[in-house]
This record gives C-alpha cells, structure tokens and sequence, in this order.
C-alpha cells in the first residue's frame, strides 16, 4: 500500500508498506519446520535460539517475498489459530498435485465464479497444528 502526500504539503513523503513477515502459533518448532521445509517446499533463511526460552525459524516460500516465523517466544496467539493465509500459484492443479505428492493433505480444487466474471480457484489445507493456509488461482 502507498499513502500519497500532495507536493505542497508540510506532511511526509509517502512510505511503502510492504509485508513481509508473518509469525505462526506452533506447538512443536521441529515438526511445523520439517512440514513447511520438507513438505511445503520452503527455503529456511533463519533458526536462531539464543536459550531455551526463545528460538525463531523464519522460512520463505519459493518465489515469496514474505515470510513466516515459527518458535518458541515467537508470538502469543494459541497454535493453530490463524487462518486464510494465501499462497497465489499460476497453476493451481499443478501446484496442488505437488503438495499432495510430498504428503500434503490438501482438497480438492474449487473454481468459483459469477456471471461476467473471471474464474478464481482455491485449494485449502492446513499445517499439523491447524494453521489454515489456501492455495489461490487467479485469473491471467
């Protein structure tokens, strides 16, 4: 998003916001890091524990610009509670049959549409704690 301050005002130039980090509520850092590495593909950039009360492994999805973080001291909402997280692919079937390949229980995919308007797909799964994550198709 871009807020745009006119030239002649006494305000702030404009500032991106750009997201790019999202912490998850996890039970246990090693099975959702072995799910969203192994399973999912994600490239680990960090697992860093200083002590035993603080540990955080960001991954990257391939081609994001976003990250998640999981760990311990990471962040206080109860595992398993987010939900529709998007992953945006341009082959919803392909990626799909990917994910289900590595052991992925993902559903099926379902093409919603309305008269006159484009065909938008979405395939839903969820991480071992409950996370709830989407896979989007959106029109080309």
């Amino acid at each position: 998003m871009r807020f745009w301050t006119p030239p002649d005002s006494k305000e702030p130039a404009a500032v991106d916001y750009r997201l790019e980090l999202v912490p998850l509520p996890v039970t246990d850092v090693d099975r959702a890091k072995a799910f969203y590495a192994d399973r999912l593909g994600f490239k680990v950039d960090l697992d860093f524990s200083p002590d035993d009360s603080f540990r955080v492994v960001q991954l990257t999805p391939p081609g994001s610009a976003c990250s998640i973080a999981i760990g311990v001291g990471v962040v206080g909402t109860p595992p398993g509670s987010v939900k529709g997280l998007h992953l945006v692919v341009d082959d919803i079937r392909a990626a799909r049959a990917e994910l289900a390949g590595r052991g992925v229980d993902v559903d099926e995919v379902v093409d919603m549409t309305a008269p006159g308007k484009p065909t938008v797909s979405y395939a839903a799964f969820t991480d071992p704690d409950g996370n709830g994550w989407t896979l989007q198709q959106l029109p080309r």
